[in-house]
């Protein structure tokens, strides 16, 4: 089981939203590359980054913060990266300047010709992300809840060819109440390629409780106020999952 750290670019820094809500931004850290290379000393796997800014304006934004955290990283471990992806090009700009995964998640919802021809085009690097409140996918910086069933549309998106499902609970993200284990198991158990669980990891027993449904077809986590705020230690984390996938 990967814990993921997340690193939110706004405008630059490192920041955590509460609910996707661009308003309610808590600024960690002004150098995000620095937080790059803090995590991956503690013993990372995978970064997992999203452009916030581009997510709300359909293009990538804080392309020198990433280039930044490339050059720290130097290709030690995979960068996943989300927010603004809308185009083939924008897509290839991020594979080439050393993005191992690219992450579509509002464009695959709205134009699924598009995911589809990335992945044709981009085969083993498209992860697609989607939201979901009560089980209905969430698009727009979560600002519009769809009438998508969750399953049904990451089944569709698989025989298409993506590379795995980030899965978010947006009533969870950022609030630390405990990841929804049950909708993650759910969404897992129709796939046969991996899920990455996201939105309210809070503590151990969290991690914990995911790793005893991993054999379900869950890849990693995705962490970002948890260990920004201390409610739970990377590290003690990462071993945790580490022991008990041993």
């Amino acid at each position: 089981m990967l814990i993921i750290p997340a690193i939110d670019l706004k405008d630059g820094h490192c920041v955590r939203l509460r609910q996707g809500l661009m308003e309610d931004a808590t600024v960690f850290s002004e150098e995000p590359s620095v937080m790059a290379k803090h995590w991956l000393d503690k013993g990372a796997r995978r970064l997992h980054l999203v452009d916030l800014n581009g997510a709300f304006a359909g293009k990538p934004k804080n392309l020198n913060a990433i280039k930044g955290i490339l050059a720290e990283i130097n290709g030690e471990i995979p960068v996943q990266l989300g927010g603004g992806i809308r185009s083939l090009e924008t897509i290839e700009q991020y594979l080439d300047a050393g993005i191992d995964y690219v992450i579509i998640g509002t464009a695959a919802v709205k134009q699924p010709g598009f995911l589809h021809e990335a992945c044709d085009a981009f085969p083993g690097h498209i992860i697609v992300g989607l939201d979901a409140k009560d089980g209905k996918v969430a698009t727009d910086g979560w600002s519009k809840v769809t009438d998508h069933d969750v399953v049904d549309l990451a089944k569709r998106f698989q025989s298409y060819g993506v590379e795995s499902v980030i899965y978010t609970d947006i009533g969870r993200d950022g609030m630390l109440s405990g990841v929804n284990i049950e909708a993650t198991v759910r969404l897992a158990q129709a796939l046969t390629i991996p899920v990455i669980a996201s939105g309210g990891l809070t503590n151990l027993n969290d991690v914990k409780a995911l790793c005893e449904v991993e054999a379900e077809g869950i890849e990693g986590v995705i962490t970002g106020r948890a260990i920004y705020e201390g409610t739970i230690d990377f590290q003690a984390a990462q071993e945790l999952a580490d022991e008990i996938g041993a």
